[in-house]
């Protein structure tokens, strides 16, 4: 993998909000078919890295670069148009439509068609047959007819990533995905991002430790803006900085 080209790529990003450096010149990349976590403690400026990766932030300073082209510029729908993903920001989940039709927007979005004939498109079995795949990639399928507004929280959250899916990114953004999940569906989304690497590289924020260090190939630890170390699962884990800055508030 290390000779393996990064599909993302942050050179020296700056962000800052005053006299606070939200974004210390932090320098990290994804690679294909990699997981990258992203962890710290709360306050770190993780979702301020995120939001200026997905686009709703701009830097001070410093690049991104995505698959090799500079995109610090470009709005948050010309990065997802080449294939940047985020859950939760793709789109907004609309709750007074079905499991099914909501990923079944997503699907028809990647096709450029007319949202205005809604009905006769639920009979479109392309795109039921699309939207009900990325369902099942979820564990959603049997709550496909469910309405958004009366799925359980974590439910929404594999909604939102089905969602995501669907817009075929090259690179998922996943901002907690495991917030709000019981242990049980911790563990199944667990499973399947395991397994969704192979299909799309991700970044990964997550405070779920136990879930990070069974998914991640790298793990960069940011504190106050900046990286503090970055490396495999087990030089993170013995490294002595990061258990004083972050993981020894787990013990």
């Amino acid at each position: 993998m290390a000779e393996t080209a990064p599909i993302l790529e942050l050179r020296e990003l700056r962000k800052s909000f005053g006299a606070l450096k939200a974004t210390d010149d932090v320098s990290l990349d994804v690679r294909p078919g990699e997981i990258h976590a992203l962890i710290g403690p709360n306050g770190a400026g993780k979702s301020t890295l995120i939001h200026q990766v997905a686009g709703s932030l701009t830097p001070d300073g410093g690049e991104i670069r995505f698959n090799g082209e500079d995109i610090s510029g470009l709005t948050v729908a010309q990065r997802v148009r080449l294939g940047l993903g985020r859950t939760f920001q793709v789109s907004s989940v609309a709750p007074e439509f079905s499991a099914l039709r909501n990923v079944m927007l997503s699907v028809q979005s990647t096709q450029g068609s007319s949202f205005r004939f809604f009905k006769p498109v639920m009979h479109d079995a392309s795109l039921v047959d699309a939207a009900m795949e990325k369902l099942s990639l979820v564990d959603l399928a049997e709550r496909a007819d469910v309405v958004a507004a009366e799925l359980s929280h974590g439910e929404r959250r594999q909604l939102e990533m089905a969602m995501a899916l669907a817009l075929n990114p090259k690179l998922l953004l996943l901002d907690e995905p495991m917030a709000g999940m019981g242990p049980e569906g911790s563990k199944n989304l667990t499973g399947f991002l395991d397994t969704l690497r192979h299909e799309v590289p991700i970044l990964l924020v997550e405070h779920d430790m136990e879930a990070v260090f069974s998914l991640a190939d790298r793990i960069s630890v940011l504190v106050y803006g900046s990286v503090i170390a970055s490396g495999s699962v087990d030089e993170i884990r013995t490294n002595r900085d990061v258990r004083e800055a972050y993981l020894g508030e787990e013990d």
